[in-house]
């Protein structure tokens, strides 16, 4: 995919295609968590195996999201998206039939994989094929695929392995990918504008390594420390992170084709943007999780019933997300966080005053998802306009690396606050979402920062 000026008939289908791929990548982040018991039952899995079950699938997925980007810059953004798409589809195929644990930790990882090569062609197409207003309402519905389909995952999850269908227990959860990856995979090679052949430099293996282990020291500790109670190789590996991410940088500034471009990093917008998106980002899946425990632990509903009451997050999130460009074009992100942050406020307020759950709850959260939806599409849209179209694979890259990320540190640090505060869960709750609204916070100083540096 170049850019081109794409007929407006050919939008729709263009982002539909590529708007379904990104949400069943989405959907599959979640929907393993409320199928872990029946997967534990059924294939006599350990601990340790069911958690690498869940987490092998976005330990891939981060590791080879820039990688993904670049590769699609350098063979064609139609090219790897359909070969990423394929990929994430056969090992769906296979999770379902796996018989047993080892066998599913290996198909889990390649899943995540291949939505590793899928997802980043999705905001490449957009920045490459969109341009202005159009561009803004693409990146709306771009947002409603991100936040929908987290919660779908949850919802459909707990449907599926409920509804045991044909007695096939948690697998249909799987397999239903390959009922949705075959059309898709047919419409994409139909919609995809096809690759012109002349891209970017191939990829070399020095940055492609450097960053794999980069990513891995930060993001395996973080899906996998709060389970095994935070053994000292988690902190060990979580401390070299650092110094690994700085020796990517090296590497990469030096390498014929760097997998991210310098000038990204030296564009003010781009990292106030990262720094924002990141902060906001991170209390959403945050959100998700800890608001899972509270309910399911704390309150004993149901996994249906903890899904369903994020739903009112994610309309909000979508009407947020849509609003006409024109609404507050200067202060569009910074408004956003700060009705992010009221949100939180407002629930924690709410949990103060007695109130635990029900509608009132749902209702109250439906002002943060409004808050994110208007600074999570100001805040791509923005990092997406400051560079020439040539730079769609870095920002691609980076923007949705950022968000697994912040998003895995953010689950584990408030996971594991809410777990070991000695409170009630309602408490634990609340505290936990004062620590939220504080991020929201930073992310509006961020926000701000972003705004001034605008032309």
């Amino acid at each position: 995919m170049t850019t081109t000026t794409t007929p407006v008939a050919f939008r729709g289908r263009l982002l539909a295609v590529l708007l379904t791929g990104q949400f069943m990548a989405n959907v599959d982040t979640a929907i393993v968590n409320v199928a872990a018991p029946s997967i534990a039952a059924e294939l006599a899995a350990t601990g340790g195996q069911l958690a690498l079950v869940v987490s092998g699938y976005l330990v891939a997925y981060a590791v080879l999201v820039v990688t993904g980007a670049r590769l699609g810059a350098a063979h064609g953004h139609r090219r790897v998206f359909c070969g990423g798409l394929a990929l994430f589809t056969l090992a769906s195929l296979a999770c379902g039939l796996a018989t047993g644990p080892v066998t599913l930790i290996a198909v889990r990882f390649a899943q995540g994989a291949g939505a590793g090569l899928m997802v980043p062609q999705v905001l490449s197409g957009i920045q490459l094929h969109f341009t202005g207003p159009h561009r803004m309402r693409a990146l709306g519905w771009y947002a409603i695929a991100l936040s929908g389909g987290a919660v779908t995952g949850q919802v459909l999850g707990g449907l599926l392995v409920s509804a045991n269908l044909f007695g096939l227990s948690w697998r249909p959860i799987f397999l239903i990918n390959v009922v949705l990856g075959v059309p898709l995979l047919a419409a994409a090679r139909l919609v995809l504008p096809r690759d012109d052949g002349r891209g970017d430099r191939p990829v070399t293996a020095a940055p492609v390594v450097a960053l794999s282990v980069s990513v891995l020291l930060l993001i395996v500790p973080l899906v996998l420390g709060r389970d095994q109670h935070w053994p000292l190789w988690t902190w060990l590996c979580l401390a070299a992170s650092v110094p690994a991410f700085v020796g990517f940088l090296r590497v990469d500034r030096r390498a014929p084709a760097p997998l991210i471009a310098p000038e990204v990093f030296r564009d003010p917008l781009v990292r106030n943007g990262l720094l924002a998106h990141g902060l906001t980002t991170m209390t959403y899946f945050s959100l998700l999780f800890v608001l899972a425990l509270y309910l399911q632990q704390g309150l004993r509903t149901g996994p249906v019933y903890s899904g369903l009451a994020m739903v009112s997050w994610v309309v909000a999130f979508g009407v947020g997300g849509k609003l006409p460009v024109r609404f507050l074009p200067r202060r569009r992100a910074v408004t956003g966080c700060l009705v992010l942050a009221t949100g939180y406020v407002a629930v924690w307020v709410y949990l103060l005053a007695g109130g635990r759950a029900g509608l009132p709850l749902s209702g109250l959260l439906t002002i943060g998802g409004l808050g994110l939806g208007i600074s999570a599409s100001a805040l791509v849209g923005t990092m997406t306009s400051a560079l020439p179209d040539r730079y769609a694979a870095d920002l691609s890259g980076l923007i949705t690396t950022n968000a697994q990320l912040t998003g895995a540190l953010g689950i584990a640090v408030a996971g594991t606050a809410y777990l070991a505060l000695p409170v009630p869960p309602a408490t634990a709750f609340t505290l936990v979402l004062i620590g939220f609204t504080v991020l929201a916070l930073l992310g509006a100083t961020a926000a701000t920062r972003t705004t001034r540096a605008l032309p």
